[in-house]
């Protein structure tokens, strides 16, 4: 068995019209998308057998960016004669190779998709720039590569594992004036569970946390603007919905609290590098468990079911008909009420008051500015205070969440580190206690739009 991995070297300047074509650089997106292509084709194993690339500037540009720097310099070679743009050379290479069970090989367009075609019975159709196709083929040697007798294992694009390129020309809600909310409503929740389904693939690849992160949102926004509606209709179909929509938003959150803390790691553990490679080690074997179980639930009917009836139930009548119900005045009530839910419970927070009652106020933000969002003109102001409170209340919860993380690691690994574990959840204690008195300090938040 043989696996072949074509990846197509990362976008490319035209800038300097001086230049041959061998000697064109990498423009200033194709060295955005080198890191999170490394990331894809360490997932997929490419790195694992022999490394090789056109000796063309952009070609090996890209290797360099993608190349782990674990990997031998043996193990990666230039071939000038991969400067090509036939297939039939490429072709001609390969079987030419001696017994390695692994190709990575960097090239061009479109002799690495006329290669993928003739060896794929269902080829893709593009190869864009940053991407890698991976072959597995029933072969014991390479001279016995033929026609339509490869397996396409992955195709992958850089939209496909990297959330600043998926997300390029994609708006994440949908523009709403704020004065009709029968029109207003359904095509916000519209564009949110778009997003969602757009979403899903990025999640279940699991190659960047910002997919994760972004869905989250997307269910909030949703569960938020719906919960109004049926706030003032009392609708008794749109409160199971949003139920469900809070059910699957909650079935995220332990991973993305994971990713957060990940994500802090470098940070907490300082130069302490054996805490950070042990903590590491642990919290991403526990992320890779929490992922796995959220995969399968994207997969499943029930969930797909569920997306399914909220497309079906935002899309009836009857909820267009709930959604003209409510003018632009009943949005700027529920607003008001809930700003004035918050004021309340901020009046009652001390320092004494449990986390639990700082994560509601949170919560409570996030419901407050997706429906500020609603009609931004109104709240243009309002929603600057609300996001600034949200990036404050959210490092607290973090700040909690940590603590809590480091406590489930110390109690599975008690003999790790324990002083320099007992240092770092300190220091977290008392970042959260600084936290805490940052919004103690804030006060309410004012009502009035403007």
């Amino acid at each position: 068995m043989k696996h072949l991995f074509l990846v197509r070297h990362a976008k490319s300047s035209w800038a300097d019209e001086g230049l041959s074509d061998r000697d064109r650089p990498l423009n200033a997106r194709g060295e955005s998308q080198l890191a999170p292509l490394s990331k894809a084709l360490r997932s997929s194993s490419a790195f694992d057998g022999e490394i090789v690339s056109s000796d063309a500037a952009r070609a090996l540009a890209t290797l360099d960016g993608v190349l782990p720097d674990d990997i031998p310099p043996e193990r990666r070679h230039t071939h000038s004669e991969l400067y090509t743009f036939d297939y039939q050379r490429l072709l001609s290479w390969l079987q030419h190779r001696d017994e390695e069970s692994r190709i990575m090989l960097v090239g061009h367009n479109p002799a690495l998709l006329e290669l993928a075609q003739w060896l794929l019975e269902q080829p893709p159709e593009q190869l864009p720039t940053a991407s890698v196709i991976h072959i597995r083929l029933p072969i014991e040697r390479w001279h016995q590569l033929d026609r339509g007798k490869g397996k396409l294992v992955a195709l992958l694009t850089p939209p496909d594992f990297s959330y600043a390129h998926f997300s390029r020309k994609l708006k994440k809600k949908a523009t709403t004036k704020g004065d009709d909310p029968a029109k207003d409503i359904p095509a916000a929740l519209h564009h949110q569970l778009k997003r969602l389904r757009q979403l899903e693939p990025g999640v279940i690849l699991g190659l960047d946390d910002e997919f994760l992160h972004q869905y989250r949102i997307a269910i909030r926004r949703s569960r938020a603007i719906a919960e109004s509606v049926q706030e003032v209709t009392g609708d008794k179909a749109l409160a199971k919905a949003v139920k469900i929509l809070k059910r699957h938003a909650n079935a995220t959150g332990p991973l993305r609290d994971l990713h957060v803390f990940l994500q802090d790691l470098p940070g907490l553990c300082g130069d302490n590098r054996e805490m950070q490679v042990a903590l590491q080690v642990w919290f991403e074997g526990e992320a890779a468990g929490k992922h796995k179980k959220l995969v399968k639930r994207l997969g499943s009917k029930r969930y797909n079911d569920s997306m399914d009836h909220w497309r079906n139930l935002i899309d009836s009548r009857k909820f267009h008909k709930l959604a003209g119900t409510l003018s632009p005045e009943d949005i700027q009530k529920a607003v008001e009420r809930r700003i004035k839910e918050f004021n309340r419970h901020t009046a009652e927070l001390m320092h004494t008051s449990p986390d639990e009652d700082i994560h509601r106020l949170r919560k409570q933000l996030k419901r407050i500015r997706y429906l500020m969002e609603l009609d931004a003109k109104t709240w243009k102001s309002g929603l600057k205070t609300v996001k600034a409170r949200q990036q404050l209340y959210g490092r607290f919860q973090d700040l909690h969440v940590q603590i809590e993380l480091l406590a489930q690691f110390q109690k599975a690994a008690p003999e790790v580190l324990p002083a320099a574990l007992a240092g770092m959840r300190q220091t977290l204690e008392d970042r959260k206690a600084d936290a805490r008195k940052q919004i103690l300090a804030l006060g309410g938040l004012d009502g009035a739009p403007l």
